[in-house]
């Protein structure tokens, strides 16, 4: 279950019509190092993961790649709104305007649309781990080019703030591959001797333990 805030995590106050840049930064949307990837890849790959550390992980960075998507689209959105039909073509737009209008729609820098090939999952925790270590840093670098191509402040800070983030997760993934590579057999996803768990994570580990029971107040739709 997730508490969703009515706030980005990042303030965004784009002011200046930009076309190009949201073109670019699209990429960081629906693109293979973007963030709509990197929240399914997080939030799929924590169900093999071998302790509450790991799940918790992965769904506590998973989350904050749904808010990153959220800022990023908001990011774009700011950037096209009021553009012309003559801006969006001088923008090379054109062929996006004609399937979406000035809708959001997951595709990369080239118009690629978004596809779930970008991520993969083995079940093998070092595995995963190694991929989503080089996730975080392939967005990094992909949030420095984008860097290099604006110069307005409105969007130079959320892409250095952004930046800060995959730089973050890239440190925390590495600290719990180490623990993995340390504490599991060769092989599979069994540990060595079973850790004491000392993860605070009493609201997920509930999650998982407790089967769901719907009251008589309950609707499904």
């Amino acid at each position: 279950m997730f508490s969703y805030q009515k706030r980005l995590q990042y303030p965004i106050n784009i002011k200046k019509k930009d076309l190009r840049m949201a073109k670019y930064l699209i990429t960081q949307y629906g693109g293979s190092n973007g963030e709509l990837a990197a929240a399914l890849r997080y939030l799929n790959q924590r169900y093999t993961m071998p302790d509450n550390r790991g799940r918790a992980l992965l769904s506590d960075i998973g989350t904050e790649e749904l808010a990153h998507v959220e800022m990023i689209s908001t990011m774009v959105y700011q950037l096209m709104k009021d553009a012309t039909p003559d801006e969006i073509r001088a923008a090379g737009l054109d062929s996006h305007y004609a399937e979406h209008g000035k809708a959001l729609y997951p595709t990369d820098a080239n118009g690629v649309p978004f596809t779930v090939t970008y991520f993969a999952t083995t079940g093998d925790p070092l595995a995963d781990i190694s991929e989503d270590m080089a996730a975080e840093q392939k967005a990094r670098a992909v949030y420095e080019n984008l860097i290099d191509l604006t110069t307005d402040p409105d969007v130079l800070g959320p892409l250095l703030w952004l930046r800060q983030r995959e730089i973050v997760h890239y440190n925390r993934f590495k600290e719990l591959f180490k623990y993995y590579q340390k504490n599991l057999k060769k092989g599979n996803n069994q540990f060595t001797s079973q850790p004491v768990d000392t993860d605070n994570n009493t609201m997920y580990n509930n999650m998982l333990l407790n089967q769901f029971q719907p009251n008589n107040n309950d609707k499904f739709m």
